[in-house]
């Protein structure tokens, strides 16, 4: 069989999205290749936002290799899928313009993870895979009623089979991209130590995260905590690095201090970026990852109060003065450290920019607070409306643009209403 991974070429005009706007590497779309190759399918990654494809040259890709199946993912690679945009405007109009040469057409990301009804027919796609798709994308292949987390069409019935499906993280492969591929990638994700100098890339060294809070979407995909073995690491790494890259970012949901991941990266002598909670930092494992190459640190403070941090849930046992001071130690170890702050009803205005100031003004870069979207798969929406059903994401969108009258700075100042983006597809 042939399949046809499409990553759509992206764009985000009027979305309320605050992630990074920049090609990024399709991690789920490399494993799913991976495996096809593994079981004797044909398949192909058509990355249109990493080459910068219209829907013609999609077309004509898809005209070429004339695939049984294409698969269609709906957020920007695992990176983004706990925060994509939450319109369907991009792989919608992808979906119909390709309808005549994609085969079977499936859907994977966050999207058909959460609101798998409502994916499906927003999309006119035959199947949407229900959670993390890479080990479920070869079984497609045969009859569908023996594959789980799936939901598709079935004549004029729809069936949902199964609960979201979690990857059995010690079975995927290391990946291997190639030269060209990555010479394409010219991206840094979030280094601003120096301009890049040679290709960026990004690779996950464990999945899932063992907390809960409420801001997070995570219940339906990339939730529960899992390593990959430490061989697949550094088979992997080396793969990447001969394939000339020279900076690394872990998409990982919280990088944790884990002693042989780190001396496994500090002996290849790579830079690298990561995202996680500082909290779980000590002085000790900060100097190792500083040693260890990393360039760049993201970390999800969220909330300047105790009482702003319970409320999301975070389990922090440090205080805002201990977690001030050891941002304020990484940023001696580490050129750039980034504390990630959200807008909390508990954090007086005043006192924040008070506190960014203090961090920039010793080198710890604070972003302004991120107006708090609540996403369908979170806590925070379950909390406020129970579980999602197919209205999800629009219930969501109009309750965050008829509470927020101002947006952060990295995003879209005059975002539109989901059905407009939507271009008032119905369900």
């Amino acid at each position: 069989m042939r399949f046809s991974l499409i990553n759509p070429n992206w764009n985000f005009e009027n979305s309320i999205y605050f992630g990074c706007r920049d090609p990024h590497l399709p991690l789920e779309f490399g494993y799913s290749k991976a495996l096809l190759d593994r079981d004797g399918h044909e398949a192909q990654i058509v990355d249109a936002h990493m080459d910068n494809l219209s829907v013609s040259d999609i077309r004509e890709h898809l005209d070429w290799f004339r695939p049984h199946f294409t698969i269609l993912t709906t957020a920007p690679t695992y990176l983004f899928w706990r925060c994509p945009p939450p319109e369907l405007r991009i792989p919608q109009a992808l979906a119909e313009s390709i309808r005549d040469y994609s085969g079977m057409l499936i859907a994977v990301g966050p999207h058909g993870s959460t609101t798998p009804q409502a994916a499906l027919s927003k999309l006119g796609a035959d199947a949407v895979v229900m959670g993390e798709c890479e080990d479920i994308v070869p079984r497609l292949a045969a009859t569908w009623d023996r594959v789980d987390s799936l939901c598709y069409r079935s004549g004029s019935e729809i069936r949902k089979q199964g609960s979201t499906h979690a990857a059995d993280m010690a079975a995927l492969p290391a990946l291997r991209w190639s030269a060209e591929t990555l010479a394409r990638h010219h991206h840094h994700h979030h280094r601003f130590d120096t301009s890049p100098e040679g290709p960026g890339a990004e690779m996950e060294t464990s999945r899932g995260c063992p907390y809960h809070c409420t801001f997070c979407a995570k219940d339906n995909f990339r939730n529960s905590f899992r390593r990959r073995p430490m061989p697949v690491i550094a088979e992997e790494l080396d793969n990447l690095i001969s394939a000339g890259a020279k900076y690394i970012y872990f998409v990982d949901e919280l990088f944790l201090p884990f002693r042989d991941t780190l001396e496994t990266i500090a002996a290849r002598g790579v830079k690298f970026g990561i995202q996680t909670r500082i909290d779980l930092w000590s002085e000790p494992m900060l100097d190792l990852l500083g040693e260890a190459g990393c360039v760049s640190i993201e970390a999800g403070v969220e909330s300047i109060t105790p009482e702003g941090r319970e409320m999301l849930d975070k389990k922090c046992r440090m205080s805002t003065e201990q977690i001030t001071d050891r941002l304020l130690y990484a940023k001696k170890r580490v050129p750039f450290v980034q504390a990630n702050l959200l807008d909390s009803a508990h954090d007086l205005p005043s006192e924040v920019e008070n506190w960014r100031s203090h961090l920039m003004s010793c080198g710890v870069w604070a972003n302004k607070p991120v107006p708090m979207f609540p996403y369908p798969g979170s806590p925070d929406y379950t909390q406020r409306w129970g579980a999602a059903d197919d209205l999800a994401w629009e219930r969501a969108h109009d309750f965050y643009l008829n509470r927020f009258q101002h947006f952060s700075d990295i995003q879209e100042p005059n975002p539109a209403p989901l059905v407009q983006l939507e271009g008032g597809r119905a369900q």
